[in-house]
């Protein structure tokens, strides 16, 4: 069967088109845009126009890929910013009319369990039991488990929301790097209070933040999916990509070769949030996978 499966969180939207066939999955074609949906929403609580307008732009452009490609079902799946926003209807109405289906607004629970499929379908069982860690824009997902979930929190600690509460100069003051840091060992203390983050014999690591930290570590002059898809990247790797990043400015972001444009004013908050899980779970290491939420969701459709 050929499926669509649409993440929307609060810094991206992605696209991923695949044919799958009992186990078998067959990628057919995979996209992104940044747009930032979830601009100002931790403060206002409501979506901006632009962020909408920018959204629907880029659900028009999967609209077309998706009735080009011959897709018999979709699945939209929206995330933190989504689950915020007072005016969420507007968005959904939007989508609607352009997809002729209703965007699902997936708690941060069902967030959990989609990016956990998709992120350990490729690993032995011998390899678990797994903590799954999601950096999005709004919040962190941690997921722990051996063949299926069995621990799961969502907690609001995603690099946009992080950069927008705490960071304000360029390059950020030590104090706003201080009360990052704060805010975001509060929140995975939360998450340990619910999920075994300490128990993993696999710490993976999903989503933009993720892997873009792990192409800076392997030394990549441009972005690589290829490269980056189960790299194994040390804890100190980790800290130092952080550190690194706390330094630099808008400028020096900008000539980084292997991260978006639309990602470079949000990674030092992320790049921090996953220096500091690296911390508390005491893991040596993670597996970057570009495997995650947007895989589960394409799985999703042929298990129902």
């Amino acid at each position: 069967m050929r499926v669509a499966a649409i993440d929307c969180g609060t810094n991206s939207i992605r696209l991923l088109i695949a044919d799958i066939e009992g186990t078998n999955f067959r990628e057919i074609y995979r996209t992104m845009e940044i747009v930032r949906l979830g601009q100002g929403v931790d403060q206002t609580k409501a979506f901006h126009p632009e962020a909408i307008a920018r959204t629907l732009a880029a659900v028009d452009l999967f609209a077309h890929e998706i009735r080009k490609r011959g897709v018999q079902e979709i699945r939209f799946c929206a995330t933190s910013a989504t689950r915020d926003a007072t005016n969420r209807e507007i968005f959904i109405d939007g989508v609607k009319q352009r997809l002729g289906i209703a965007p699902e607004v997936i708690s941060g629970e069902e967030e959990a369990m989609l990016s956990f499929i998709g992120a350990t379908k490729e690993f032995a069982s011998d390899q678990g039991p797994f903590l799954v860690v999601d950096i999005g824009g709004g919040s962190t997902e941690f997921v722990y488990g051996h063949s299926s979930v069995e621990f799961a929190k969502s907690v609001n600690i995603g690099c946009v929301r992080m950069t927008e509460r705490n960071i304000h100069s360029d390059p950020p003051k030590q104090e706003e790097i201080e009360n990052a840091r704060r805010d975001i060992q509060e929140a995975i203390a939360l998450a340990a209070g619910i999920v075994p983050i300490t128990k993993a014999k696999t710490l993976i690591a999903v989503a933009g933040t993720a892997t873009s930290v792990a192409a800076s570590a392997l030394g990549l002059a441009q972005y690589d999916r290829h490269l980056i898809h189960l790299a194994r990247i040390s804890a100190e790797q980790a800290h130092t990509v952080a550190r690194t990043f706390e330094k630099m400015n808008a400028e020096q972001r900008s000539h980084v070769g292997f991260l978006h444009p639309g990602r470079a004013d949000v990674f030092t908050a992320g790049s921090l949030v996953l220096s500091e899980i690296m911390k508390a779970t005491g893991a040596a290491e993670f597996v970057a996978s570009e495997a995650d939420i947007l895989d589960g969701i394409a799985w999703s459709l042929v298990r129902k």
